[in-house]
């Protein structure tokens, strides 16, 4: 039997087989190769976004420089990730929408569920709201705050994943019509986890974050109505050092702290002037501004409520203060409790305003009620100011107010920080909105005018 026939044979099936084993190992090489290159091109795309955002302190961004290295690739999902989870970013998947963009309910491939915001392309409040996102990923980590699992950055696509909160916004429970009375004991729950939160971020981040747009809409609520606050597009750092930062105004009106209203200068105490106006919603079931339940003379809803909160306190009457969907069904000492709360952080002089975890230890029954309100009767101040020394009254904030109302429907740029979309709407009417309103569901950014003798 002639082997060499055989053997050729042999010889020309392996040569051939290695041949193609090298073509395959090749390609498989080119491919990760492409896909390295991809990722580090997406990672410059990250960087060159994380890092460029506005700043308030050199400082502060050499940390969020530092650490945004530490979030990215870790973080970092794909644009076909994302599609696939939200089945092409289909209709049936929009479960919010405003002047950023769209928010979609996806599932990822290990089932986590998610919310993603997909911002327009070419919005520059967008922009901004984006990297702010991303620099405090990798330093805000809380039970009462909404998690940010990742983002996506291709090309001039922006897009950030977070994890998925079911059961809608602290707004929607207590405001749409046709809904169930929201519970006093959910309320109180809501009212601390939200406290919580707040008081994480002004007391236990490194750099300290002001929140700067507190309101319901951007509050959070779970199936077991734990609170969770979101949407940190507006938050900003600000070093210990820093008596306050100044920044374009931005937020919703009706929770706009009068000091920072007025000039621009934001610290914390900004936040819980906001988060007092959350805790009158939580009392009285209306919304800070509304068309349907007006205010007399203009005035807002701390206005209107602080003589009734000074005789609640002082006498223990509850009438025409509290929601009467509650029918006098709560806890008459939370009750006390929350009004001492919100009469505190809404004081005119921002100094006076207590700190968040004062007003934490204050729901849980920690501290007592004459350490809120100093000896004093809630709303005692007439004056807005940071120290005491401002004659900004009453008077001018509400002048204010009607001329940044004004400037925000006669401006034709306007921004929105709706988070509410991270919620299950089922694409049936999603929370967010993209109009400018007077009720607590538009951020607004307003220039205000020069003031000749403005002092804080």
């Amino acid at each position: 039997m002639d082997v060499v026939p055989i053997l050729i044979t042999l010889i020309t099936g392996a040569t051939l087989f290695i041949i193609v084993l090298c073509i395959v190992c090749c390609c498989k090489r080119k491919k990760r190769k492409m896909r390295r290159d991809a990722e580090a091109a997406m990672r410059r795309d990250a960087e060159a976004a994380i890092n460029g955002g506005d700043s308030l302190d050199p400082t502060v961004n050499n940390l969020q420089q530092r650490s945004s290295s530490s979030v990215i690739g870790h973080n970092l999902f794909t644009y076909e990730d994302l599609s696939r989870a939200t089945s092409d970013f289909s209709d049936s998947n929009l479960i919010g929408q405003g002047g950023f963009g769209y928010v979609h309910r996806g599932v990822l491939v290990d089932g986590t569920e998610v919310a993603i915001k997909q911002l327009k392309v070419g919005s520059g409040q967008g922009e901004r709201e984006f990297q702010a996102e991303i620099q405090t990923i990798s330093r805000v980590h809380h039970r009462h705050l909404v998690s940010l699992l990742g983002y996506c950055i291709t090309g001039s696509l922006r897009l950030l994943a977070y994890e998925f909160v079911p059961n809608k916004t602290l707004e929607f429970h207590l405001h749409e019509k046709g809904r169930p009375v929201l519970e006093w004991t959910k309320r109180m729950k809501i009212a601390l986890g939200a406290a919580k939160g707040l008081s994480y971020l002004h007391e236990d981040c490194k750099p300290k974050t002001i929140h700067r747009d507190v309101k319901a809409a951007n509050i959070l609520i779970d199936h077991s109505y734990e609170a969770m606050l979101a949407d940190f597009g507006l938050a900003r750092t600000s070093l210990d050092t820093e008596t306050h930062v100044t920044t374009r105004i931005m937020g919703t009106f009706g929770y706009l702290a009068p000091e920072y209203a007025s000039s621009g200068k934001l610290t914390d105490k900004s936040d819980v002037f906001s988060f007092g106006v959350v805790l009158l919603e939580l009392i009285t079931g209306r919304r800070p501004i509304h068309n349907s339940q007006p205010f007399a003379d203009g005035e807002s809803i701390v206005d209107w409520a602080k003589p009734l909160m000074i005789q609640a306190l002082n006498d223990g009457s509850f009438d025409g203060l509290v929601d009467p969907r509650l029918e006098h069904d709560f806890d008459i000492s939370e009750m006390k409790r929350m009004v001492a709360c919100a009469a505190a952080c809404v004081r005119h002089s921002a100094k006076r305003r207590p700190k968040m975890s004062q007003i934490v230890r204050a729901f849980e029954g920690n501290i007592s009620l004459d350490d809120l309100t100093e000896g004093s009767a809630p709303g005692h101040s007439t004056i807005y100011s940071l120290d005491g020394s401002s004659d900004y009254s009453s008077t001018q904030y509400k002048e204010d107010l009607k001329k940044f109302k004004k400037m925000a429907y006669e401006s034709q740029t306007f921004g929105s920080s709706e988070c509410s979309g991270l919620t299950s709407d089922n694409g049936q009417n999603p929370s967010g909105s993209s109009s400018i309103t007077e009720g607590n569901r538009t951020t607004q950014e307003i220039e205000p005018e020069k003031k000749t003798n403005d002092t804080i």
